[in-house]
């Protein structure tokens, strides 16, 4: 079959609100160099930092009028001539740092974000270097797979890639979101224990069934991290942060003495006022920010989702690529539970 020169794809054309994400139905697409691949894509997922970049609020550079969208899961249908990792028809998920394949985090790797540097996978088809492609779990389907590249890495990042979870740990997440929902079924599977947070009673009965051994409604006890500690008996090993600079505070009183809280996003927005230095130094805990993680580090989370038979949660509504505006409200407005997944036919 003859190769497509366009494409359907969305971009961001300005920032400040959702009305700025348009759609074309015939974006031009490049000839394949000699080491890239076509990918048709079948599904994407959002992540909290796509509503960000649209608002305006994303504290990286953002190219204008970028393809939005870091995590996608399709097929290759065409390679370039000395493309030596993958062939027509494998099937594929995009890395969320093209360059970024191994070792310390640098500022140039942290400008190849697919979404916000590089144009992103809510489209059709799109054009990637082999090397920014990770072969797709084989125990997933696309939809499940296109939930991985920002959110699950992350997690997996939060609980090996400085301290790595043992069994018997305690780990704290918070919220229902991809990050919270994927390091809560790492940590099981890893053989830890876990402390969960939301403010939902529907959606505390669903972390339970998910694993976590205790679940804490923080609008029924705002003190959340004191009562983490005392659930413990002592304190958690691995704080997963999402919240802001409110949640920080409960955090540090939840993690013990040589813990690690490892800050991912603040989506509580800003404007809260944070923990005060002697908190911070006396919880003798480690705080350490990470941007989702490596190449190598998302190969080895696949070989473990294959071992263990992780299927990433996804939320019950799934969005066509022609609803994204209302899939971006969806995600907004925090109705999900777990991943908000996008369909691409």
């Amino acid at each position: 079959m003859s190769l497509p020169k366009t494409t359907k794809a969305w971009a961001v054309a300005g920032q400040g609100s959702f009305d700025n994400l348009k759609f074309d139905t015939q974006q031009p697409l490049p000839e394949l160099s000699d080491n890239e691949v076509l990918v048709k894509f079948h599904a994407a997922s959002l992540n909290y930092r796509d509503i960000m970049i649209a608002q305006g609020t994303y504290p990286f550079a953002v190219e204008p009028n970028i393809i939005p969208g870091s995590d996608g899961a399709g097929e290759v249908v065409a390679t370039g001539k000395k493309v030596t990792r993958f062939e027509k028809g494998s099937k594929v998920v995009t890395l969320f740092m093209q360059t970024y394949f191994g070792g310390p985090l640098t500022p140039k790797v942290l400008g190849s974000g697919v979404g916000g540097s590089i144009d992103g996978t809510l489209r059709e088809y799109g054009v990637f270097n082999e090397n920014g492609l990770v072969g797709m779990p084989r125990n997933l389907s696309y939809l499940e797979a296109a939930t991985l590249p920002c959110s699950a890495l992350t997690a997996w990042n939060a609980l090996y890639g400085l301290k790595a979870i043992l069994p018997g740990d305690w780990v704290l997440t918070q919220g229902t979101g991809g990050v919270s929902i994927s390091a809560l079924q790492f940590a099981k599977a890893a053989g830890a224990r876990v402390v969960a947070t939301t403010s939902s009673t529907s959606k505390a009965q669903k972390l339970k069934e998910l694993g976590a051994d205790h679940v804490i409604n923080y609008k029924e006890i705002p003190n959340w991290g004191e009562e983490a500690k005392r659930l413990t008996e002592g304190g958690v090993d691995h704080v997963i942060e999402v919240g802001g600079a409110h949640t920080v505070t409960e955090s540090l009183k939840a993690v013990n003495i040589g813990g690690l809280v490892t800050i991912i996003g603040w989506i509580a927005g800003p404007g809260e006022t944070g923990p005060s230095f002697p908190q911070i130094l006396s919880s003798m805990a480690v705080v350490r920010g990470i941007v989702v993680g490596s190449r190598d580090q998302f190969e080895t989370m696949i070989r473990a989702i294959e071992a263990s038979d992780i299927k990433p949660v996804l939320d019950q509504q799934v969005f066509k690529l022609e609803e994204l505006k209302h899939a971006y409200q969806y995600l907004a407005d925090q109705k999900h539970f777990g991943k908000v997944v996008v369909q691409i036919k």
